[in-house]
Order: structure tokens, then C-alpha cells, then sequence
């Protein structure tokens, strides 16, 4: 049998070799997107603005809403006993769940329902909660909780395995929802006092919007298992109980941007007065730093408060995002670091009227690759008690100045660059 020829090898190879770059960009086409231009021209600021930054961001809004913000560890007693009041289902999904003392007490109040004949649902991120232990999967399996796994480590999943479920839900009996950042880590326990206890924040909301976080908990579901679920257990008619508008960011369609990055680019264009932002992995595109210099330009406060690199649980995003401060510096954005612990409370605050509070973070992997989920609250007292919050946390961080920061060392630039090269990723 005569082998093939040299050439004819270059020529197999340059085919396969086309294949491939012809299947990437198969693959990149579907899921390209246009990116939002974030140059809004209106005149309204943002308490005119409510419907139409809902609309664009694939919601609507909902009156009558009732919201409480819960803090640190508080978050887990309120928890805990909602779970136990529960009478028909509780649906619970979150990205991170490692091994400790709070895995436990979740596992124990959420097969105590289960076993007392409520409808009990888990959906975990198959990479974030991958340390939460055999037994505790065994436990709830055995006390017939539905648990699932979101994109676990399978061949079938090799196109999705990037995309993480980083949202953080809990429904109680479709009437309670909880929303924010806190993680079932024992260093989510506390009141935020050192690192190993952190900072963060989560909103108990309860009325008609109680719905619309419902269909997201939904969405992943049916993609996880196929189970779809209805009736008055999951989706009742809720009657108002406060005087909040609320809205819900979460819609991920095919061929537009996503609507949490929608929402966040959006309001930057509608401040008029101040704009607040606490966030742990703050890494704005080129257009979000100019939007917030053209903020600065148009009289806003325009502070960011993020954590210092050695308080973070990820130093290389703060590094990357550190190859951003100079710009927004430049542009007057105002830099404030918290020392303390890691500050993971994801929290936005216009003009002391309007908030969105939720799982996303401001970077690009949650903006274009994970499921997350963001509350948009219109309420003036809401927004004046998260900008006290804001206020309490300054006292304890230091202002990033300009001049001393452009400053810094070459090798602190040269790692500020490295990481940026993979912000996408991180």
C-alpha cells in the first residue's frame, strides 16, 4: 500500500485545519451579540426612566412590593426560619455551597420540609458547588429533595461548561423570594468583621414581583431537568403589601446583549445627582468608564467602592481591575477601598431614589457568560437606607488619590496588566 505524499498531507491538514476555524466561528456567531451603545440622550432622569430601563432590559415593572434589606449573617436566621414556615414549596439555587457549619443547617431545615411533604427544589452550579460535600447530597437526596446539578462536567455540556449558574435565589411557597449575594460558605456567617467573616447583602422581597423571580428560578430549571411546574403552590395571586416598584433583570436572549448588562450601562446614562456603587469585581469596558466620565461631566457623583486586593478572596481581579483606576480617576470617578473583609455586596444607587441589588457582578463574565439576576427598586427610602449603608462602609476605607496611585510600583502595573488580559475569564 503506497503512503500518502508529503503534499498530500499539507493539503489534508490545511482542510481539517479550515474546519476548525470555519466550526469557531460557527460557534462565535451564535453566540455574538451587538454590544449596547451607552449613549443615551434624554433629558428625564431616572425616576421618569423606571419603565423604559425595565422595558429595554426584557421586564416590567411591579407595583406594590414590600422589600427588606438583610446584612451579613442576619441573612441565614431569616432564612432559615422562612424555610421552616414554608407550606407548599421552597425552591433554592445558588453558585457557591461549600463544606461547614451553614451547608449543614441548610441541609437539615431543607429535608425537614421535604420529609414534612413540601415540595422542596435545589438547583446548585455543578462547578460553584462542587465542594458541597457527598453527604450532603445523599441527605438531601434521601429526604427527596429534588436536587440538580446546573452544566455539570459532561461531555454534552462542553459548548456550556464556561456559562455558570451564578444566581442566588430562594422562594418560599411563591409568595417570598430573597435575592442578592450571600453564598452557603461559613465565611458568609458574621457580621462582616474580619476576613474570615464577609460583607454582603440580600433583599427579602415579598408581593406581586415575587412572580417574575419565580420564572427566573423556572428558566433554569426546565434547561437543568426538563420539569416544568405550575399552580397556586408556585405562581398564587399576590396581593400588595408595600408601596415599592420593583423590576427583575435576568433575560439572557439570543442575539441581543444580556439585560443585566443592559440595566447597568442604562442607568449610568440617567443619573443626574449620584451614583453609588459598591461591587467586588469592578471591571467596566472601555464604554462603561467613558459613561461614567461623561456622568462625572454632567455634575454626578459618580463613588465605586470596592475591596482592597488583599482583602479580596480573588486578588487577581482586583489587579485586574486595578489597570482601570488610572482612567476613572482621570475621568473624576471617585475610588473607595474596604479593607476589612471581602465587600461582596453587588448594590447601585441613583440619585437617592432608584437601586438594583442582586447577584451581578461588574465585569464582563457576568455581563456576557454566567445566568445572574438584578432587582431594580424604585423607592426613595429604600435607596436613602443602601446609600447609609454605603456611607456606614466609607468610614472605614480610604479613598484612591490620583496622584499617589499613578504612582504605584512597576511591578503592581505589570500584574494590573497581566490579569487583564484574561478579564473575561476571571
Amino acid at each position: 500500500m503506497d503512503l500518502p505524499s508529503a503534499e498530500a498531507l499539507a493539503i489534508a491538514c490545511g482542510v481539517l485545519i479550515l474546519l476548525c476555524l470555519l466550526l469557531g466561528l460557527i460557534l462565535w456567531s451564535t453566540k455574538r451579540h451587538r454590544d449596547p451603545r451607552i449613549q443615551v440622550k434624554c433629558d428625564a432622569g431616572i425616576n421618569k426612566l423606571v419603565p423604559s430601563i425595565a422595558g429595554i432590559s426584557q421586564g416590567r415593572v411591579v407595583e406594590g412590593n414590600s422589600a427588606e434589606i438583610l446584612r451579613n449573617g442576619e441573612f441565614f436566621d431569616v432564612v432559615m426560619d422562612a424555610i421552616a414556615k414554608a407550606k407548599h414549596s421552597v425552591h433554592f439555587e445558588s453558585f457557591l455551597w461549600k463544606q461547614g457549619e451553614l451547608g449543614k443547617q441548610l441541609v437539615d431545615a431543607l429535608c425537614e420540609r421535604a420529609k414534612a411533604g413540601v415540595t422542596v427544589r435545589v438547583l446548585v452550579d455543578a462547578k460553584g458547588c462542587g465542594n458541597m460535600g457527598k453527604d450532603a447530597c445523599e441527605k438531601l437526596e434521601k429526604a427527596k429533595v429534588k436536587l440538580a446539578r446546573f452544566h455539570p462536567m459532561k461531555l454534552r455540556f462542553i459548548g456550556v461548561f464556561n456559562q455558570r449558574d451564578h444566581r442566588k435565589i430562594l422562594l418560599i411557597d411563591g409568595k417570598t423570594a430573597f435575592v442578592g449575594g450571600h453564598c452557603i460558605v461559613d465565611t458568609w456567617m458574621g457580621e462582616g468583621e474580619d476576613k474570615c467573616h464577609y460583607r454582603d447583602l440580600s433583599v427579602k422581597l415579598q408581593a406581586p414581583a415575587e412572580n417574575q423571580v419565580q420564572s427566573v428560578f423556572s428558566e433554569n430549571w426546565v434547561e437543568t431537568t426538563g420539569e416544568l411546574f405550575a399552580g397556586n403552590d408556585y405562581f398564587p395571586k399576590i396581593e400588595e403589601k408595600g408601596d415599592l416598584a420593583v423590576h427583575v433583570a435576568a433575560v439572557r436572549p439570543s442575539g441581543s446583549a444580556p439585560a443585566v448588562k443592559i440595566l447597568h450601562h442604562m442607568v449610568i446614562c440617567t443619573a443626574e445627582k449620584r451614583l453609588w456603587i459598591q461591587n467586588p469585581y469592578f471591571l467596566p469596558d472601555p464604554g462603561a468608564i467613558d459613561a461614567l466620565g461623561e456622568a462625572v461631566k454632567r455634575g454626578v457623583d459618580v463613588r465605586v467602592m470596592v475591596p482592597t486586593a488583599e482583602a479580596s478572596d480573588m486578588p487577581m481581579v482586583q489587579h485586574a481591575a486595578h489597570r482601570n483606576f488610572t482612567r476613572l480617576l482621570q475621568k473624576g470617578v471617585r475610588i473607595f477601598e474596604f479593607p476589612t473583609t471581602l465587600l461582596h455586596q453587588k448594590v447601585m444607587i441613583v440619585d437617592g431614589c432608584w437601586s438594583a441589588v442582586g447577584s451581578t457582578n461588574f465585569d464582563d463574565r457576568s455581563f456576557e457568560i454566567n445566568d445572574e439576576i438584578t432587582l431594580g427598586i424604585h423607592s426613595k427610602d429604600f435607596a436613602q437606607k443602601l446609600e447609609a449603608f454605603f456611607e456606614e462602609d466609607m468610614k472605614v476605607c480610604k479613598e484612591v488619590d490620583r496622584k499617589e496611585w499613578e504612582k504605584r510600583g512597576l511591578m503592581h502595573k505589570l500584574k494590573d496588566n497581566f490579569y487583564y488580559l484574561w478579564n473575561e475569564m476571571l
